[in-house]
């Protein structure tokens, strides 16, 4: 088992945590790509609440707290993470971990940002800024034919997340970057101390970046749950308003062992 985090009591530390993570490095790519990746990360709302972007370091940085709590939380009894009290009344709990007990507030939930609001509207990241803008559906070339829309190629694709929900993974989990602060060693171990899967493979990629992997949906996901609602929209001043981290994906090829346009899913043979 993992080294436990140093914590001192029990704290808002075992229901949520507040990272800040790095969306880009300024010295690489455009600020075009950057606002594409601010987009893609702050589109995953389902247990992440962010702030709003600001630079520092040289880097794109947000602010944002996870809404998954600590693996070593048990209910009083010590009989498996505590349950939602009735009324989100406070909860006693314990620490597996370093034997603490007492009451922490209930289980937070993340305060979504809404990212459809309708009429052609949407919240983005534009110019290094979160901002609410119409889009446009993206015009066809002149003299095109009509055609009919092909069908979404995720359409039966058997892709889980590690919870087992079924369908658009790839819109459901996502790998984040994690800023170490000025307490290294403490960001690490309440980072991996979070509940897995929803929060799990914490590894060191450099002097202070923590790469982990976490499943919170996007925003952006349609009323199916399975087309992108940014698919077909132009951004202000032209292209795409869908994030090209959702869209380069590799070409399939006669020995591809792959679904049908996604790199995830082996195809059964």
């Amino acid at each position: 088992m993992a080294t436990p985090p140093p914590c001192k009591s029990l704290g808002s530390q075992c229901r949520e945590l507040r990272l800040t993570f790095r969306i880009a490095e300024l010295d690489e790519d455009d600020a075009e790509f950057h606002d594409h990746l601010g987009t893609w990360l702050l589109g995953h709302t389902e247990r992440i609440t962010f702030g709003r972007p600001y630079v520092g370091n040289r880097r794109l940085l947000v602010d944002g707290t996870v809404h998954v709590g600590c693996k070593y939380l048990r209910d009083a009894d010590g009989q498996g993470a505590p349950g939602r009290p009735a009324g989100n009344a406070p909860a006693r709990v314990r620490c597996e971990a370093h034997g603490f007990s007492g009451i922490i507030p209930a289980e937070s939930h993340p305060a979504r940002r809404a990212l459809q609001h309708g009429n052609g509207q949407y919240t983005i990241v534009q110019d290094g800024r979160v901002q609410m803008l119409t889009l446009a559906a993206s015009p066809s070339p002149r003299h095109s034919l009509p055609t009919l829309q092909p069908e979404n190629p995720c359409t039966g694709a058997p892709c889980r997340t590690a919870d087992n929900t079924r369908g658009t993974a790839c819109c459901r989990d996502l790998t984040a970057e994690v800023v170490m602060q000025e307490n290294h060693g403490e960001t690490e171990a309440l980072l991996r101390s979070r509940t897995p899967p929803y929060v799990c493979k914490v590894t060191l990629a450099s002097e202070d970046i923590l790469e982990c992997e976490m499943i919170s949906a996007c925003g952006y996901l349609a009323g199916d749950d399975l087309s992108c609602s940014l698919h077909g929209l132009e951004r202000r001043g032209g292209g795409a308003a869908k994030p090209s981290i959702c869209s380069d994906w590799p070409a399939v090829d006669p020995d591809s062992e792959y679904h049908p346009g996604c790199r995830l899913i082996p195809v059964a043979r």
